[in-house]
């Protein structure tokens, strides 16, 4: 302890000075208008106001960085950094970390707080898109809101969510709708059916346009509602109008039916029934002319009939019929009976098969009833068949009229073919009930049907072109991909646009045969997976690596440092791999939704990590701050110098254990807060160094009055004038301060020796004295070699000569050399006779070594 004292003591007057005192007398003064501060600036929690007035009239750093941690308020935060700014770096720093935190807050609530307007405005438009909700969500992503707004936004969404929820289910309904209404058109359904259905659309599609998702419905839907809806509209009202003739006609119908036949009028009924509506080409049609024909069989013929009978054939000459049997006879009247059944009921192509039969069988002789039969029932064949030619012609007569008027309705090409096929079938089914047609209407009815079949004849003839060309393309589709399968290329980038343009330029392909289109599509098929299998194989491949970067990035640690660079190595190679063989589209993106997720979420976790990394760093910097103001206000306790230096030395100790145990702080503030902390310690250091030096300077004048004490009395031994009196030098000795135990030790053993020759033995204790005093020079001289002070020119030859035995000795190895202050030491113990020079050169000794006394 007294080595380290004298390392630290310092050259002073031995007065004190008024100008240090004046100083000592500021310090305190300072220190303790500091300690009134720091108490001041702990004062004032919880009342920020008070705090700003503090900080802005306080005269102490360290007092004011206590006070501004106090401070929260934004306006009070602004007013004391715009006082701060040029005035303490430290307060202006701290006030511009939390208003930059406070904004930061308050701008992620700005956001949060639009976003969740925004979701209310889309929640109150009518016109809601999916892409509206999809970029809301990617605004919300980046966003870090408080609770309340993070519930608020919450609900909005899942009011979103449930809008698009209808509208998809309004859409659904609305389609299904068109396809109900278009399929009502060609189910057959009766016209009542029919109005019913139309009915339940109209009241379901009212529905839907009271929903109030309908703005959301895409514009050609309600257009192809509407259409689909007109066209069955027609179709109701052609079934009602078809009803309504068929109707009028069967009503007068079974009005003549009801009439006796003998009152009817032939011509009357036809100019009746050619006033009628006509009714469509249809069986119903059909049925009702038969039953009108066969009314108008069953009416008188007229005097000018429409088919005269035909002058008597002459009669053959009666030729003997060989019996028959029972059974001819009997299928014979049988026939006859469904031949009169057949013309009863108007169904005279029944009653020609029938009469055909009768006339190709043997019956044999008839009786005169059975031949009078036969005739009556020939006769009314030939009257139903006359009309029913005179009808056929009609309706033949308006066959080629409506195919005449077939060029001027301008129909579409599939509905023309269709009327024409339509009236032929019709013409041929007018062979079968009404007979053959006349050549020359015959050849009228060709004539208009051949040139209204015309345009379609020719459209379809386009179309077969069409269609053979589309095939000679498809077979150059298949040439050109079985060529490149062939090539084996492993340029998979070329091999999968050229796959794409392929695929793509096989669905623009027109329409083809029926015929050929199987067989094109079969050899298409085949060259295609002959050019997409190792295509498929490499996509395969890359996709493993995708999916492995995948895996390479999801085990990337956020944290580390170069988390950054080598998440943009894979982004780069993903970029590579993606340019090297794009995949099919819809993979491609499915892993990059994957990949870029990953991506964010490592950029999330780093900005988060980064967030807490800055509030960690803060909150170090704090602690720190607060070390150094403990340090710059510590005032060190009153006492005695040893409990002070002691206390000095805890409170340095402990800080630097708490200094060593806080983390990094952020790296602008790192070497201001590290210079800041030196310089606390080298104040309280300092103030350790003042206390050390008083102590280390008190320690040496005791040494020093010790010292000449013992020398005064071995120098009054020496000249026998001591005296007796040993108490009297007791108390002089005991008069003097204390010194560090092994100095007290040794100079009390040394004092002890010549208080005891006091009396009888001082003769032997000079002689000793005398006997000492060659040695006491050489150590003085050897310690001022070591210490480096000048001898005198007297002594210069031995120390010359001591020099070359101090180096000697200090170059011998083995031998630890004994400090200046052990040399010292060892100086003061011994006991030799001591002249003025002596002495003085040994005080300059203590002075140097031990440092300036006082």
């Amino acid at each position: 302890m007294f080595e380290f004292l004298f390392k630290r003591s310092a050259s002073k007057p031995s007065a004190p000075d008024p100008v240090v005192a004046e100083q000592a007398a500021a310090s305190a003064q300072s220190a303790s208008r500091r300690a009134e501060q720091v108490a001041r600036a702990h004062a004032v929690a919880g009342d920020e106001a008070a705090a700003f007035e503090f900080i802005v009239s306080s005269e102490f750093a360290d007092a004011r960085l206590i006070a501004a941690e106090h401070v929260h308020a934004l306006h009070l935060l602004e007013k004391v950094h715009q006082a701060m700014r040029n005035t303490d770096r430290r307060v202006a720093k701290l006030m511009q970390g939390r208003i930059d935190l406070i904004r930061h807050q308050a701008a992620e609530t700005q956001r949060a707080q639009a976003s969740i307007d925004t979701a209310q405005r889309l929640l109150n438009d009518d016109k809601l898109s999916p892409n509206q909700v999809a970029e809301l969500d990617r605004q919300w992503q980046v966003i870090k809101a408080a609770p309340e707004l993070a519930t608020a936004f919450t609900a909005a969404r899942a009011a979103l969510a449930a809008r698009l929820e209808a509208q998809v289910v309004l859409q659904r309904a609305v389609i299904d709708a068109v396809a109900a209404a278009r399929a009502l058109a060609s189910n057959g359904q009766t016209a009542g059916e029919l109005a019913q259905a139309l009915a339940r659309l109209d009241a379901e599609h009212a529905q839907h346009a009271q929903s109030p998702e309908r703005a959301s419905l895409p514009r050609h839907l309600e257009s192809d509602f509407i259409q689909a809806r007109e066209q069955a509209q027609s179709a109701l009202q052609a079934l009602q109008q078809h009803q309504a003739v068929f109707d009028a006609r069967q009503a007068a119908l079974a009005e003549w039916q009801a009439q006796d036949a003998a009152t009817l009028d032939v011509d009357t009924l036809k100019r009746a029934w050619q006033a009628l509506p006509r009714l469509p080409e249809s069986s119903l049609s059909d049925s009702l002319q038969q039953q009108f024909a066969a009314l108008l069989a069953s009416a008188p013929a007229p005097v000018l009939a429409a088919a005269p009978e035909a002058e008597p054939a002459p009669r053959k000459p009666r030729q003997e019929h060989a019996p028959v049997s029972k059974e001819a006879t009997e299928q014979f009247v049988k026939m006859l009976d469904a031949m009169e059944a057949a013309l009863q009921e108007g169904l005279l192509h029944v009653a020609s098969e029938h009469d055909k039969v009768l006339r190709d069988s043997k019956h044999g002789r008839l009786t005169s009833a059975q031949a009078d039969r036969l005739a009556h029932v020939r006769g009314q064949f030939k009257q139903l068949a006359d009309w029913a030619r005179w009808g056929g012609n009609v309706s033949r007569e308006e066959l080629v009229k409506a195919g005449e008027e077939l060029p001027a309705q301008e129909l579409p090409m599939a509905e023309l073919a269709k009327k024409v096929g339509s009236l032929r079938e019709r013409w041929k089914s007018l062979d079968t009930l009404s007979g053959p047609a006349p050549k020359s209407l015959w050849e009228r009815f060709d004539a208009a049907c051949s040139l209204a079949y015309a345009p379609a004849a020719q459209h379809f003839k386009q179309l077969a072109e069409e269609r053979h060309g589309n095939a000679a393309k498809a077979q150059e589709l298949i040439a050109e991909t079985a060529a490149l399968a062939a090539e084996e290329s492993t340029d998979w980038k070329h091999v999968a646009s050229a796959s794409q343009r392929l695929r793509q330029a096989w669905t623009r392909l027109g329409t083809i045969d029926r015929k050929e289109k199987k067989r094109l599509d079969t050899e298409f098929g085949a060259a295609l997976d002959a050019l997409s299998k190792p295509l498929d194989t490499q996509r395969q491949i890359e996709t493993a690596r995708r999916e492995q970067l995948i895996v390479e990035v999801g085990l990337l640690k956020p944290s580390e440092r170069n988390t950054v660079d080598m998440l943009k190595a894979l982004q780069d190679k993903w970029q590579e791999l993606a340019k090297a063989l794009p995949l099919e589209r819809r993979a491609e993106q499915a892993l990059w939704q994957r990949f870029r997720a990953a991506c964010d979420d490592i950029f999330a976790k780093r900005k988060e990590t980064a967030h807490a990394a800055d509030h960690e760093r803060r909150e170090h910097l704090h602690a720190r701050v607060a070390l150094c103001a403990a340090l710059e206000t510590a005032v060190v306790p009153e006492g005695d110098d040893k409990s002070r230096s002691a206390f000095i030395h805890h409170l340095l100790r402990d800080t630097r254990a708490a200094w060593n145990a806080t983390g990094p702080v952020p790296r602008a503030n790192e070497a201001k807060i590290e210079q800041r902390y030196q310089a606390a310690v080298a104040g309280v250091q300092a103030q350790a160094d003042a206390i050390a030096e008083r102590a280390g300077a008190a320690q040496v004048n005791a040494l020093r009055d010790k010292l000449r004490l013992v020398q005064a009395l071995e120098a009054a031994l020496a000249e026998g004038d001591a005296g007796a009196d040993a108490q009297a030098w007791s108390e002089r000795w005991s008069a003097l301060p204390a010194l560090d135990t092994q100095y007290e030790r040794s100079l009390q053993q040394r004092f002890a020796a010549a208080q005891a020759a006091l009396g009888e033995g001082s003769t032997a204790y000079v002689q000793q004295l005398q006997a000492n005093q060659e040695r006491l020079l050489d150590e003085v001289l050897r310690l001022e070699i070591v210490a480096g002070v000048d001898s005198g020119a007297e002594f210069a030859r031995e120390r010359l000569k001591m020099q070359v035995e101090v180096l000697q000795s200090s170059l011998k190895s083995g031998q630890k050399p004994l400090t200046q202050v052990s040399q010292l030491m060892q100086l003061c113990t011994i006991a030799a006779a001591t002249d003025a020079r002596t002495a003085s050169r040994i005080e300059t000794l203590l002075r140097r070594i031990g440092g300036h006394a006082k």
